[in-house]
């Protein structure tokens, strides 16, 4: 017997039901995007932002970033990185055929890990051609939008608020695998206890000597959790910067790998090693709205 139409429906209503959730979300999250950067430009934070990026001596930059035959977003990314005042190195690597826009600063080619495995490489291969460290070293995916004057924004938050390890706040329209990764109204920072790793993380020295070589795990779960309670060991002050906020939307979290496999390894990886649970990486415990000074900043 032919299926009635009702039958017939089923499919197509049930698709609608789950499209428009997504829409009416998608349409929220773009409405709280232009309202923030509004409220921006309104309150001229970007001016505010780039007088106190004037006074911050110039600083020695690493790009660690690796992409596959389509750089998707990361050659715009780095025409941004290097319109920076700082000294910025691009180090990249790639996976399979090199980019021409990219080929002056892909170091690497051939790479067959997956994220750690090949950060690892670049970090190691820039120290084989290299006897100091940068003053900061950052990780960058291939898949992330910047705003303009990201870098002299960023770093001048990072020192003025004397972070060890930071992470870029991605935009409300973005694939956040955390929510406190998101931007927060009228913040310009937060300290956290919690920094992803990626889509954009920025070390100091320090850092970069406490946490790399990264654990060579097939997937990148877990490891930030582990290094969130390596930062309340060596008491860093840790956070994300919510006023230079990146669009991370091209690609969906866990849509190129297997989710139940590396909630898996994480778990295994997270058993043997302090970390934070989620609850507790998911916590902000300070705001910063204003630059005020900062008495107990290094010097």
């Amino acid at each position: 017997m032919p299926p009635s139409e009702r039958e017939e429906d089923i499919g197509p209503v049930r698709a609608l039901r789950a499209i428009v959730p997504r829409f009416i979300k998608l349409r929220a999250r773009r409405a709280l995007d232009v309202a923030h950067n509004l409220d921006l430009r309104l309150r001229r934070t970007g001016s505010r932002l780039d007088r106190l990026a004037a006074g911050l001596p110039r600083r020695s930059v690493v790009v660690l970033g690796v992409y596959q035959g389509d750089p998707g977003d990361l050659d715009t990314a780095c025409e941004e990185l290097l319109a920076s005042r700082h000294e910025v190195e691009l180090w990249l690597g790639s996976t399979s055929d090199v980019t021409p826009a990219l080929a002056p600063y892909t170091r690497v080619t051939g790479l067959t890990g997956r994220k750690v495995m090949n950060t690892n490489s670049l970090w190691a291969s820039w120290r084989g051609q290299h006897d100091s460290e940068p003053d900061w070293m950052i990780t960058i995916d291939d898949d992330v939008v910047l705003p303009r004057g990201f870098l002299d924004r960023f770093l001048a938050l990072c020192e003025h608020f004397d972070l060890t390890l930071a992470g870029a706040a991605q935009t409300h329209r973005s694939h956040a695998a955390w929510g406190v990764t998101r931007r927060r109204w009228r913040s310009l920072l937060r300290e956290t206890r919690y920094v992803e790793i990626g889509p954009v993380t920025a070390f100091r020295p320090e850092a970069v000597a406490r946490l790399f070589p990264m654990p060579l795990l097939h997937f990148t779960w877990g490891v930030d959790q582990h290094w969130a309670a390596v930062a309340e060991q060596e008491r860093w002050r840790i956070g994300i910067v919510d006023a230079t906020p990146i669009r991370h939307e091209r690609n969906p979290i866990g849509g190129a790998y297997s989710r139940p496999e590396a909630g898996a390894e994480a778990e295994r990886f997270l058993a043997a090693h302090p970390h934070l649970t989620h609850a507790e990486a998911n916590t902000t415990l300070r705001t910063h709205r204003r630059t005020a000074p900062q008495p107990d900043k290094r010097i």
